[in-house]
């Protein structure tokens, strides 16, 4: 296996191999376009299959809508609704997959509470639909993953769920599904295809695909967002798996066909977790669409929305109508009302949304309930829509139908590939015990530790060992320790203070300062490591201090367009030129 550290120096390698590749004997296989959760699936496929893969994303690994969805790992019980038991039957499967097998250090069972507004005729027909999600997940092979469901009374759903509103239910159903840190999913999916040999560059941006002398896509022109290099790749297949910007892919190639994909956005806010009582989470039906209560960590996430959204795409943010409506339909079920002065932090993302039919001249296309992979021109697929618990099937599907007839020789391994982390997590957890004591580690931080990293602690222990210092907590960020920051750049990649604070860990939205007061020992740390001078390392705290600013200043906003205004003028990086030169 190849090197499991993604650098800044593992990076210039892999750009080297991009490079060399137009050479005959080093061409391709397949070049992933798209660092998403569906796209490091893809990557993880292709190479685990034996072929020799690449993966290039424009922004940082997990930037666009795979670290800014509601972070559940479910079968999608209003899919039940719909009568589409084959793909919750699908969902629920790879649901179970991760959390014994693939990433159980990643994903974690969550419980649910459904409450019930009628006592006899609701009870029966959400417990029999509940009922029915159980008995398909029991068709997964293997010992189940999670407990059954169960019946709950009101003085039962009280004890769970202290701070729901007396009048706002009779009682309840219980039941399980799951969560996960969605961006650290999709890194650990990039270092695990990067460990079997795939070539993995963030911040490289496709700028067209090449075509050969039959009209075929043949591979890209890439450029480096980091030094403004251009890059020609060769590669049998071409694979673009990028999300809201599926259709600006496509048009790359110059063909009228392809996919057609709508944005839509959803936001979730953050509060402490002691400013509601209660011990599972909630799921709540709206006029259009569902609202999750979540038990994460040290505090609630509360969402979603679902609305359509027509600016730019690399940075969605919550507006003030957006969060007033989370609030408003959540207090509708809350003892004790939140207000705007309880939220710590905001998210929005953009979930693409397959519209039907292909456009003209698509050649082929296979169909899922919920995803689609077409050719809109030879060799290049394209893959849409789908959901995040189900990227492995996606990934399956897309390089399947990229590679043809040689599907049957070299069919998809995924199921039976643990990600980086999961192998030896129990001897792991019970050595965690002398580590903690070594280093004055709470057990809260310990589980935090094994949640994001599992087995890998390991190798946060050895940056402690090596610098003592490390194993202390950021003064100003104390759920995390001053060796995350380390790790985040010396094994997962990350090249500039946004990608730690939105991507390796979660402080852009976890404290009220969006990370603020951290920035300056975050930026030490991270510049050390990186070769940051003085100016390097001030010009990415003014960056990053800008975003942050940004953000907050488009929350004041009512509508999408202002927000947007709002944004721009605070924020001078274009989503289309090198972001910075380092």
């Amino acid at each position: 296996m190849a090197s499991t550290r993604l650098t800044a120096e593992a990076r210039r390698q892999a750009l080297a191999a991009l490079e060399a590749s137009t050479t005959p004997d080093a061409e391709l296989d397949v070049l992933v376009i798209g660092g998403g959760v569906t796209g490091a699936g893809i990557a993880l496929d292709a190479v685990t299959r034996g072929l020799s893969t690449a993966i290039v994303e424009a922004q940082d690994w997990a930037a666009g809508t795979s670290s800014r969805s509601s972070k559940l790992v479910h079968g999608g019980l209003r899919y039940l609704q719909m009568l589409d038991f084959h793909l919750v039957k699908e969902a629920l499967t790879e649901r179970d997959l991760l959390l014994k097998d693939i990433a159980p250090h990643l994903v974690r069972p969550v419980p649910f509470l459904y409450p019930l507004e009628h006592r006899v005729w609701e009870r029966a027909y959400v417990g029999a639909g509940i009922a029915l999600y159980d008995t398909l997940a029991s068709v997964a092979p293997g010992k189940r993953a999670m407990p059954l469901h169960r019946h709950l009374s009101r003085s039962r759903m009280e004890k769970k769920f202290p701070d729901l509103a007396h009048d706002a239910a009779v009682g309840a159903v219980q039941y399980w599904d799951a969560s996960v840190d969605d961006a650290r999913l999709v890194a650990t999916l990039v270092r695990t295809a990067a460990s079997y040999g795939a070539h993995a560059a963030s911040r490289t941006q496709v700028v067209s695909l090449t075509k050969g002398s039959t009209g075929a896509v043949n591979g890209a022109v890439l450029m480096d967002l980091e030094t403004g290099k251009e890059i020609t790749v060769r590669a049998r297949s071409v694979i673009n798996a990028t999300g809201v910007w599926t259709e600006d892919t496509e048009a790359l190639a110059g063909s009228e066909g392809g996919l057609r994909v709508l944005a839509s956005k959803g936001i979730h806010i953050v509060v402490p977790r002691e400013r509601i009582k209660g011990q599972v989470g909630l799921i709540l039906q709206t006029e259009k669409s569902v609202l999750f209560v979540i038990p994460w960590s040290r505090y609630w996430v509360i969402g979603t929305t679902d609305t359509p959204w027509e600016q730019e795409l690399q940075h969605p943010v919550a507006t003030s109508a957006d969060i007033d409506y989370v609030l408003e339909h959540a207090n509708a079920v809350l003892a004790h009302p939140l207000t705007r002065d309880d939220i710590i932090g905001t998210w929005a993302g953009l979930r693409p949304l397959l519209q039907p039919g292909t456009k003209e001249g698509t050649s082929s296309a296979k169909v899922s309930r919920e995803h689609t992979v077409a050719s809109p021109t030879p060799g290049l697929t394209v893959i849409a829509g789908g959901k995040l618990t189900t990227y492995r099937v996606m990934a399956k599907d897309a390089v399947d139908f990229a590679i043809g007839q040689r599907a049957s020789a070299l069919p998809s391994i995924t199921h039976k590939i643990p990600l980086l982390g999961a192998v030896g997590l129990d001897a792991v957890r019970r050595q965690a015990r002398p580590w903690a004591s070594r280093y004055g580690w709470t057990p809260a931080l310990v589980d935090h530790l094994l949640h994001r990293y599992g087995s890998n602690l390991r190798e946060i222990v050895e940056l402690c060992e090596a610098r003592p210092d490390l194993a202390k907590p950021l003064e100003h960020a104390p759920a995390y320790l001053r060796a995350e920051i380390a790790y985040g750049v010396s094994h997962e990649g990350a090249l500039h203070l946004e990608d730690l604070l939105l991507h390796r860990t979660r402080l852009n939205y976890e404290v009220p300062d969006r990370g603020l007061a951290a920035l300056p020992e975050i930026a030490g740390i991270a510049g050390e490591l990186l070769g940051w001078d003085d100016a390097t390392r001030e010009t990415e705290i003014a960056s990053y201090t800008d975003r942050a600013n940004a953000e907050a200043a488009a929350e004041q906003e009512t509508d999408d367009a202002s927000a947007e205004r709002v944004r721009l003028q605070a924020d001078d990086v274009s989503p289309l030129q090198p972001l910075r030169t380092t």
